[in-house]
């Protein structure tokens, strides 16, 4: 055998055993989803006796997990649309545009890649408990277009990053036949470039709508009230709920209910999501 079969042995080694990594814990997880908690306490590991359902219709009625996936779902598709109107513009802006300011302004938003949300959560936190207290309302917690904006904002660093690098990539023929046309570049930018850069608006969309649905930092801080959670807040509040309460069934199934929209998503779209990967990056 040569090395280079030998490398690529080893290669697929890696990926295999990687790949099992993370299948047989999401298997097991699906499997301990339908079990009755009398299976848990002879053994964990078994595979199930039969196919319980009840344990999701309890975790989605019950345990209010259908509340709180609508929420999450409300918050992830208003935090997609706050940051495709800003940034798309923003990052055509910067690639396309010279202006005095742009260098400034691209480093003040690309420093922003190097900020990590958990450092400033309890700062925005301060900040919105101080203008409710400015305003006198408490508009600012528990409000959901207010937690899709403070989404938006933290994923606006990378957003602009990935689509400002591929509106460089494009050729300025396509611009300059849409002014020859009479097109404002506002109509520029909708009707001709944002259609070219495609895969990486479809990057920005799946990239983000993981993150906002996973999201549970600024979730936990912004949201207290019990009405106003997202999934990831509502079943960590399940798992401590159903282990007091040993229902591990129910806990389980809330964690399919959290899992499986993700898993869909990113199966069924991964290939576009890697291309538009591969064309980020800021030139010059």
């Amino acid at each position: 055998m040569t090395s280079e079969k030998l490398y690529k042995a080893f290669i697929y080694l890696i990926l295999f055993l990687f790949a099992l990594s993370v299948l047989i814990p999401v298997f097991w997880v699906i499997t301990a989803s339908i079990k009755e908690n009398s299976e848990f306490y002879a053994s964990p590991w078994t595979l199930p006796k039969g196919f319980n359902f009840e344990n999701f219709t309890s975790a989605w009625r019950e345990a209010e997990m259908g509340s709180y996936f609508l929420n999450s779902l409300t918050v992830t598709i208003l935090s997609l649309v706050i940051l495709l109107c800003t940034a798309i513009p923003c990052a055509y802006a910067l690639s396309r545009f010279h202006f005095r300011l742009r260098r400034a302004v691209r480093a003040l938003i690309m420093g922003g890649l190097f900020v990590n949300v958990s450092y400033i959560v309890v700062p925005i936190f301060l900040m919105l408990v101080g203008l409710n207290g400015i305003f006198d309302t408490t508009l600012f917690l528990n409000n959901k277009v207010v937690l899709s904006v403070v989404y938006a904002a933290t994923a606006l660093p990378f957003t602009v990053y990935l689509l400002s690098g591929y509106f460089e990539s494009l050729s300025r023929e396509y611009e300059e036949a849409a002014y020859v046309d009479g097109c404002s570049h506002f109509r520029t930018m909708v009707s001709i470039m944002v259609p070219l850069a495609r895969p990486a608006v479809i990057t920005v969309i799946l990239f983000n709508s993981l993150s906002f649905w996973n999201e549970y930092i600024i979730a936990l801080t912004l949201m207290t009230d019990d009405r106003a959670k997202t999934l990831p807040v509502g079943l960590m509040n399940l798992m401590k709920a159903q282990n007091a309460a040993a229902q591990y069934g129910r806990m389980y199934a809330g964690l399919v209910i959290v899992m499986i929209p993700t898993l869909v998503l990113y199966i069924l779209l991964q290939k576009k999501l890697t291309e538009g990967m591969s064309v980020g990056g800021i030139k010059g």
